[in-house]
């Protein structure tokens, strides 16, 4: 009996420790993420106060306790004013055209990881990987200064080539051009976002099943039926879920890229939602505006994370959150 006694509390003195290490685990874990949590209240929640301008008439150089509460007249400005209404209706038209042609590329990044998976020279595996990816890291004004040296109408290398053999009398102003201008801000962004886009699918390639790849080298499967039937399978979960994300960021097509890519020759067709934002919140009187229309610009993409989310769930059965 006492032998039995000493062994039960030596049990309950291991399962204490367990729990006690658990705990210290767990209180690591959450001081590791607490700098993360910090930087997303400063850089994500604590900019939310200046929402408040939307319900004001707010005019630089006054204090906003000195400007008229307006409640939702910004809100409801494009709905009355006609100027307002062809404006947004000309932005929106771009914003979903961009998305919409990277929502349906997106599979790009999955397609290229596989390609690279496929490189059978680990060598130059990383070579291209390592080129591909460096893009990412290259500020959109360093990339439009390339753009401008490559297409630019009088020094541009494309214009002296073109021109060289004949092709044309005189340099084209591609950059100035409004024609293509979705095309070519999809090439742009593709260029520089293609390899480290790669990056996740990369790693989830590590979850193939390598029996299954023998498996169905042994029963006389090609390369292309193995990636068919094996490797795009198991990173189809990665995919839905990036997929998710993107519906969900549907409306955010960003700034920088497009700010200084666009001219008065192809402003109209280059200002998506978010640059509208800026450039009316740069005009000084509507920055209440430009206000109102950011916050429901987030509301709606909102809704669009929820509904992608719950959209997952019907159709796959499983969900991001």
């Amino acid at each position: 009996m006492l032998n039995f006694s000493v062994i039960i509390k030596g049990g309950d003195n291991v399962i204490g420790k367990k729990k006690k290490f658990r705990a210290k685990g767990g209180y690591i874990l959450f001081l590791m993420t607490l700098p993360v949590l910090i930087a997303t209240f400063v850089f994500s929640y604590l900019p939310l106060w200046g929402w408040r301008y939307a319900f004001y008439d707010f005019r630089p150089g006054f204090l906003l306790a000195d400007t008229n509460f307006v409640w939702f007249k910004h809100f409801l400005a494009p709905f009355s004013n006609f100027v307002l209404r062809e404006e947004l209706l000309r932005v929106m038209q771009n914003t979903l055209a961009m998305s919409f042609i990277g929502l349906a590329m997106s599979w790009l990044p999955m397609a290229f990881a596989i390609f690279l998976a496929e490189v059978r020279s680990k060598h130059y595996r990383s070579i291209v990987q390592t080129f591909t990816t460096i893009p990412h890291f290259i500020s959109w004004v360093l990339v439009y200064a390339l753009a401008f040296a490559m297409l630019s109408v009088n020094d541009g290398f494309v214009n002296q080539l073109l021109v060289s053999m004949g092709v044309i009398d005189e340099g084209i102003n591609f950059l100035a051009s409004p024609n293509n201008v979705w095309r070519n801000m999809w090439l742009y962004g593709t260029w520089k976002g293609l390899g480290w886009g790669a990056i996740l699918y990369i790693a989830s390639m590590a979850s193939v099943d390598k029996e299954q790849l023998e498996a169905a080298s042994i029963d006389g499967a090609g390369r292309f039926q193995k990636i068919w039937h094996i490797t795009v399978p198991a990173l189809m979960p990665t995919f839905f879920v990036l997929f998710v994300l993107s519906i969900a960021n549907f409306l955010n097509n960003g700034i920088e890229q497009y700010f200084v890519f666009q001219n008065p020759f192809n402003r109209a067709r280059i200002e998506v939602l978010d640059l509208y934002v800026f450039n009316q919140g740069m005009a000084g009187p509507n920055i209440s505006y430009s206000t109102a229309v950011g916050m429901l610009k987030s509301a709606i993409s909102i809704i669009l994370l929820f509904s992608a989310n719950l959209l997952s769930k019907i159709v796959r059965g499983r969900s991001v959150f």
